[in-house]
């Protein structure tokens, strides 16, 4: 089995919808949502809920009411302004970052840290193969490691169904679910826009996978709504020894399919940016070798 990931460096790209696409193209595979702050895969390959878990991660402050004196001691030293000061201590759960001071300080011994629920993940299965994904909560902070066991879970998945390729739609950025998504994959395929933020971006992200030591090409996606900047980034691409194995029109299919809520190639199997997809499919899967 080897891993396919996508990234960009900003959000928006596209890297989702080339995700659904690619999904639809390769065979033999399991799928990965490691965008787990705003997860959307889903949108596009309608999933069918097989299993439902728990993401317990960090803890947050708990406050007994019956031994809380009002001091305001937890108050004073919450750096992060979690605690209110009031007959007893009332807690902001957004606020807290779960570190302990106001437990370790707290004279009454009134405040416990208990673990929190800080998500779901679940495993589905698609017409186009069973895919893994997740769901945060709200306000929770994402740092890594829902990331790590959604994909975890969808390497041991692919293993047992002996599937050939585990395809990855990962965060945007080069934080540290980016680098969580990063761990054991054969190939990256960077997702850019003809923009100067889109090719800033570009940059930092492939100086991660350069860092790393992971090979990585790059996708331009609507490369011809500018050009200009379009042959900017193939030059830079040509500079820093990136390859570029794809570009991809601006093409109104791609909004089709996103209404309809299907991959592009099953939509619009003809249209124009379903056969730049369908190459650029061809030459990743050249690139990555046979499984």
């Amino acid at each position: 089995m080897k891993q396919i990931l996508l990234l960009s460096g900003k959000g928006g790209t596209g890297k989702t919808t080339i995700t659904g696409a690619l999904a639809a193209l390769i065979p033999n595979k399991v799928m990965a949502d490691c965008d787990v702050d705003a997860a959307d895969l889903h949108l596009i390959l309608a999933p069918r809920l097989r299993a439902e878990h728990e993401f317990w991660c960090g803890v947050e402050a708990e406050i007994d009411g019956s031994r809380c004196s009002g001091c305001g001691t937890c108050a004073a030293l919450c750096r992060f302004q979690a605690l209110v000061p009031e007959d007893t201590a009332r807690l902001l759960p957004f606020a807290c970052e779960g570190c302990g001071v106001c437990a370790h300080f707290c004279p009454e011994g009134a405040i416990t840290l208990r673990d929190k629920m800080s998500g779901v993940w679940f495993i589905s299965d698609t017409d186009h193969g069973t895919m893994v994904h997740a769901r945060l909560g709200i306000g929770q902070e994402n740092s890594g490691k829902l990331v790590s066991l959604v994909k975890r879970q969808a390497a041991e998945l692919a293993e047992e169904q002996g599937a050939d390729w585990l395809l990855v739609d990962g965060p945007p950025g080069i934080g540290c679910p980016v680098i969580a998504s990063m761990s054991g994959v054969n190939f990256v395929l960077l997702i850019t826009e003809p923009t100067r933020s889109g090719l800033h971006d570009l940059r930092r992200v492939a100086e991660l996978a350069r860092h790393f030591k992971v090979p990585a090409g790059v996708c331009i996606n609507k490369w011809d709504l500018h050009p200009a900047t379009s042959d900017l980034i193939t030059r830079e691409c040509e500079l820093i020894g990136l390859p570029l194995i794809g570009r991809i029109p601006f093409d109104p299919a791609v909004v089709e399919s996103l209404v309809q809520g299907v991959p592009l190639p099953v939509c619009r199997p003809a249209a124009p940016a379903t056969q730049a997809v369908s190459e650029l499919c061809r030459l990743l899967l050249q690139r990555c070798g046979p499984p």
